[in-house]
């Protein structure tokens, strides 16, 4: 049975900590779920910010994300939502869709949003994507190494080391994931030398 675990809107965000997060995913570590609602709430927040970036290149990464991980959209949740009891309602959905999926860690920066007792009833534990990537190195360092490694070598525009992946890491909060990546570069060898 696989390792299932849902990516919050605030978890696929930023960009080198989303395709980390989905290379782990397609490296088999976990199987990993999302909605089109989580979808639509990330989609909005880069928008926001980045109100330069055409539509219809959110939209190419929307459908990107979707083609990159098999049997990633959950539906059939919203009969849940309005049962769940969470500090901030508009998290309902997440927590709805992880029960639906039979996910047992949702991904997200929010854990305030997701109190341990409550979840706990449903078999679910909430991580910060830092604490969720430390789990996968403890797992399998050299995997998630080759996953950085990956996105570093398919960085062409300008082209990237790993070390510059691991820095925007670091930048996006994984911090400890990051540091223990740098720490394991010579013993895993999976990353390249300047890195």
């Amino acid at each position: 049975m696989p390792f299932i675990v849902l990516y919050d809107a605030n978890a696929l965000y930023p960009n080198a900590q989303r395709d980390l997060l989905i290379r782990i995913a397609r490296e088999g570590l976990v199987q990993a779920k999302w909605t089109d609602q989580i979808l639509d709430e990330m989609v909005r927040s880069r928008a926001r910010s980045h109100p330069d970036v055409p539509q219809e290149k959110l939209d190419r990464l929307r459908n990107l994300m979707n083609d990159a991980v098999a049997d990633c959209l959950v539906s059939g949740y919203e009969d849940l939502i309005d049962a769940l009891k969470l500090p901030d309602t508009g998290d309902r959905h997440v927590l709805a869709a992880a029960i639906r999926a039979g996910a047992q860690v949702i991904v997200t920066a929010n854990l305030k949003h997701f109190p341990p007792d409550y979840l706990a009833q449903f078999g679910i534990e909430a991580k910060s994507p830092d604490d969720f990537v430390l789990d996968q190195i403890g797992i399998n360092a050299a995997t998630v190494a080759a996953c950085v490694q990956q996105i570093a070598d398919s960085r062409r525009r300008p082209p990237q080391a790993s070390g510059e992946v691991l820095a925007e890491l670091e930048r996006s909060g994984l911090l400890r994931s990051a540091a223990a990546l740098r720490g394991g570069q010579s013993a895993a060898g999976q990353l390249d030398k300047d890195g």
